[in-house]
């Protein structure tokens, strides 16, 4: 790190480790929500341009992403485990390791987002009979799958820049890059989905199009800043060579994360496939909630992220009590936030889904999923925080713990079992909200217990 960006590198560190909790809180996650807010706002645009074409056009993204974000998580835990190392590395104030650590990073998301990106165009097709895709969505969500997928290395390099800056406390340059990338996304949308002004209509495919341009061009102005050193991290192509010795610490942290989020991935592929047998209606309502969830959690997990980098790098300086004094004011701001988010979707039902979609169909459907799931949100906030507590501190395991008590124990058989016995759509509404009050609870109690209290990095020489 040069000279001037380790300075402010310092400075950012000393707030983080020392100063007023809550200001430093609000001062990283601002950014954070701005950019949540930002891509919600896109996940939006593209639901309200696809609704315009139908139910089944709508439902394409939805029926997609639990198979793209499959492969992608894989990769999400090595880049938690990449932001663990590079946080505590600041923590401790030993730099030039976290700058070697973010290089083996980044080398190792480009090298299997290669891999990931042939995998899932090749296997996309068994994905959609999986998941027992409904006849009248099953060509949109299958080529809208492999549009995204061929994009999936621009996708992956994106997400790994976004994680090195967080882990140094540097929080708007990819909120700067992120909201430019949406904006072009949000542009691009009904230009190449109703092909205006002489654009190609690709319709559902021109969705996906704008999706892969955009992350591209991101993950280009991304790596741009990395490599001339414009950022806090400066990657060389020397620190790009393969480090075996630290992939080999990489796997050891990040692969409990990985199976987490990766059989996480695979639930909501099985979550899907339940959620089709009730018909398009069911999902296309499911698939209109999301968005909505999306949008209040953009900034409980703002709050969430801004932790996990004051997390990490208190845990590296060994400044424990600190770091779960911050945990625990996250998950508080969190639990209100998601309590009047709530309160407003309760309230405003019909309006808001309306807006999408206004199809009678869905507007009764969504009563029911308000109804036995809504209540269930502001214990996700609590969960998810705890979840990215463990992450921070290098303790994956427990969150991939976590992640299946949730989805595989919980979730899937409550939804399945409770669908069944009720015969309708508010048995899998109502068992999704079960799974979130009860791991709620359970997270909470480990996160009291304290086992995650002691760092991952190894001592200084």
């Amino acid at each position: 790190m040069d000279g001037d960006k380790r300075d402010k590198i310092d400075a950012m560190r000393q707030q983080i480790v020392e100063g007023h909790v809550e200001k430093t809180l609000i001062k990283l996650a601002s950014p954070l929500i701005i950019n949540n807010l930002v891509q919600v706002l896109y996940n939006l645009t593209d639901t309200f341009w696809l609704g315009k074409l139908g139910r089944e056009e709508l439902s394409a993204p939805g029926t997609a992403w639990p198979l793209v974000w499959f492969f992608m998580s894989i990769g999400m835990g090595f880049a938690i485990a990449g932001f663990a190392f590079v946080s505590q590395y600041v923590g401790a104030k030993r730099y030039d390791e976290a700058n070697r650590a973010a290089g083996s990073l980044y080398s190792l998301m480009m090298i299997f987002s290669a891999i990931v990106a042939v995998v899932g165009v090749l296997i996309a097709p068994l994905a959609m009979d999986f998941m027992n895709v409904t006849p009248e969505v099953y060509d949109y969500a299958l080529s809208y799958t492999r549009i995204v997928f061929i994009g999936i290395p621009f996708s992956f390099t994106l997400f790994a820049f976004n994680f090195l800056l967080r882990a140094i406390g540097d929080t708007k340059t990819p909120m700067k890059i992120n909201a430019f990338t949406v904006f072009l996304n949000i542009v691009l949308d009904p230009f190449l989905i109703f092909g205006w002004l002489g654009f190609p209509e690709l319709g559902v495919v021109g969705a996906a199009v704008a999706t892969m341009v955009s992350n591209s061009i991101g993950s280009l102005i991304g790596g741009y800043l990395l490599f001339t050193g414009k950022v806090g991290i400066h990657l060389t192509l020397e620190n790009l060579k393969p480090n075996w010795d630290f992939y080999k610490r990489i796997f050891r942290v990040g692969i409990p994360s990985s199976v987490g989020f990766s059989t996480d991935a695979l639930g909501f592929v099985v979550l899907t496939r339940i959620i089709y047998g009730y018909g398009t209606v069911a999902f296309a309502t499911y698939s209109i909630a999301n968005r909505l969830i999306n949008f209040m959690f953009a900034f409980a997990n703002g709050i969430s992220q801004a932790m996990g980098t004051m997390v990490g790098q208190n845990v590296g300086a060994e400044k424990y009590e600190r770091a779960k004094k911050i945990a625990e004011k996250a998950m508080l701001i969190n639990f209100i936030i998601l309590s009047a988010g709530t309160a407003i979707v309760i309230i405003f039902r019909p309006q808001i889904f309306g807006f999408f979609l206004e199809d009678p169909e869905v507007l009764a459907e969504s009563v029911k999923f308000v109804k036995y799931f809504a209540v269930s949100l502001p214990f996700f906030g609590i969960l998810s925080a705890v979840s990215n507590v463990f992450q921070s501190a290098g303790h994956t395991k427990k969150a991939m713990v976590l992640g299946m008590i949730r989805l595989w124990i919980l979730r899937i058989p409550l939804a399945y079992g409770l669908g069944l016995f009720l015969n309708d759509t508010i048995g899998v509404w109502l068992g999704m909200g079960l799974s979130n009050i009860l791991s709620a609870l359970f997270a909470l109690a480990w996160f009291l217990q304290g086992s995650w209290m002691r760092k991952i990095i190894e001592k200084a020489p």
